[in-house]
């Protein structure tokens, strides 16, 4: 983990672009080697984070040592949010590619929330969104068809036009999104490319047969 240069250019979409000067003086960015991890699971919860560039992936540790992917966050989503109520993370963040990340001092931001209740309520609204996407997936990963599953998240995800899902990530990031084996997936992908549902081109997977869901 190394610092970024201060020059850098942010994110361009950030769910906390409304922060004070005050609080962005404050934070800092650094980056991330593939499979470098930001924090790990029982590390002591100080900061928030945001991803600029890049993914990390979000990885929980079973009984048996197992692990387990619970989110992949991309570009200008937000990293252990709970860590601002919280002694330790509860899991890992590991970089999927190279990344880099904006640190939020917990105590800064706690301070700023407290001090101003407009900052707090756009916070609030933006776990809002978060929660009603959690939510989704919980929904999507309860639909025992791995056909409908992947049906189900390409239908949401599909520009309206051109009926294409642009991938952020890798066919294993998906897979773990949406709660299946990448084995499942692949045999899944090309049993819908065989049906016609669905083309694999470059740019993504086209949606061919309109379909409700």
């Amino acid at each position: 983990m190394r610092a970024a240069d201060a020059n850098s250019r942010p994110a361009a979409l950030s769910h906390l672009q409304w922060l004070p000067d005050s609080i962005r003086h404050r934070s800092r960015s650094v980056v991330l080697e593939p499979g470098e991890a930001l924090f790990r699971q029982g590390d002591p919860a100080s900061a928030l984070f945001e991803v600029e560039l890049g993914r990390l992936r979000l990885i929980r540790h079973t009984i048996d040592n197992r692990p387990v992917t619970l989110h992949t966050a991309q570009a200008g989503g937000l990293v252990a949010e709970a860590a601002l109520f919280a002694e330790r993370y509860h899991c890992d963040a590991v970089a999927a590619v190279a990344s880099r990340v904006r640190i939020y001092p917990k105590r800064a931001l706690l301070a700023a929330f407290r001090n101003d209740a407009a900052q707090a309520e756009r916070f609030m609204a933006v776990l809002a969104q978060q929660i009603h996407g959690l939510r989704s997936r919980l929904e999507e990963r309860n639909i025992r068809s791995a056909r409908e599953r992947v049906l189900n998240r390409l239908v949401l995800a599909a520009d309206a036009d051109t009926r294409t899902v642009r991938l952020d990530g890798t066919l294993m990031d998906l897979a773990a999104e949406i709660g299946l084996s990448h084995e499942a997936l692949y045999r899944t992908l090309a049993a819908l490319e065989k049906d016609g549902a669905i083309a694999r081109t470059r740019a993504g997977i086209v949606l061919r047969k309109t379909r409700k869901i």
